[in-house]
């Protein structure tokens, strides 16, 4: 069996970061309930959360609290080990600049923090000093939920780019800061068109759970059609009707996938991609493993058109896809 690339508690980690930087409270209260019922306890959750509102604000923060509470009422789940704060006699300053340099790997001096020192003193007394300094979760899961609310955040890449950076420094690998960032942009997935319904009525046609929302059926029908990591249809034909026309086409609204042609190479497909496909021409579409897709999929009229479903796409061929 293969290991795992972040253990469960860092994935746990991720997702509950990654949704109180969000603010969505809905999968938050989801995320929180797994993680927990998966071992972490209520203080490593309570520790994420109060880290966060130094990257996301209070009030985020302060939400993703409250849904804990509310998850973690009646003691169904593990309390464990309580932060310890420090001691209000203690050099804080002093405190933070030492955790500072160990995880950036030197000290942190420029222009800026000569320009507006009050936010050095803050990131070393507080952020670096009083949260860093109370335990429960090492550096490496702090940097870890750092690096996730970040990357949730967006239009903070310089931020986010140190943090990766101090976040090897703590053993995360690049494949894991990799591994966080995909997490992150398929719990944040907010396609143009709502999900829709299951694909139940067609799932025997696909590998992995697809949605269908059906756009319009009037004039020319229009079906939103969204695929989850790993998603994709079989191979299918579109034949033509009595008039000879017929066909598809793909309009991609957003993530990342997939269309190949029988006996021709894959094409990936990014939001605003169009791709006709000819009736009677051999092909499937779907998913990148590690992305959300979704297109619209255009039905050219032709009377008495039909498709034809055939076999999946092997594991093999599909795999060998980025």
């Amino acid at each position: 069996m293969a290991k795992e690339i972040l253990t469960k508690k860092e994935q746990n980690i991720v997702l509950i970061s990654s949704y109180t930087a969000s603010g969505d409270l809905e999968n938050l209260e989801k995320a929180t309930k797994k993680g927990l019922e998966d071992g972490l306890t209520v203080n490593e959750v309570k520790e994420v959360m109060v880290q966060l509102y130094a990257y996301c604000g209070f009030p985020k923060s302060i939400n993703a609290i409250s849904t804990l509470m509310k998850v973690s009422k009646g003691g169904k789940y593990k309390e464990g080990k309580a932060g310890i704060p420090l001691k209000k006699d203690v050099d804080k300053n002093l405190i933070g600049e030492k955790t500072q340099t160990e995880l950036c790997g030197s000290p942190v001096k420029g222009e800026l923090f000569d320009f507006a020192p009050a936010i050095d003193d803050y990131l070393k007394e507080h952020l670096f000093g009083d949260i860093f300094a109370r335990g429960v979760l090492t550096n490496k899961e702090r940097e870890i939920a750092t690096v996730s609310a970040l990357a949730t955040i967006g239009n903070v890449q310089p931020q986010l780019n140190a943090h990766i950076q101090i976040a090897k420094n703590t053993g995360v690998t690049q494949e894991q800061a990799d591994k966080i960032i995909d997490i992150v942009k398929n719990a944040q997935y907010r396609p143009t068109f709502a999900l829709g319904n299951k694909n139940d009525a067609y799932a025997k046609y696909f590998i992995g759970q697809s949605y269908l929302n059906p756009l319009t059926l009037e004039q020319v029908p229009l079906f939103n059609v969204t695929f989850e990591p790993g998603c994709r249809n079989n191979w299918h034909i579109h034949h033509s009707g009595r008039d000879g026309k017929g066909g598809q086409i793909l309009i991609v609204t957003d993530g990342r996938g997939y269309y190949q042609e029988w006996g021709k190479p894959a094409r990936e497909l990014k939001k605003g991609d169009v791709v006709n496909i000819p009736a009677g021409v051999k092909h499937w579409h779907g998913a990148a493993k590690d992305s959300w897709f979704s297109h619209i999929a255009v039905e050219v009229p032709s009377e008495g058109a039909t498709n034809e479903w055939l076999e999946k796409v092997s594991a093999e061929d599909y795999n060998k896809l980025k």
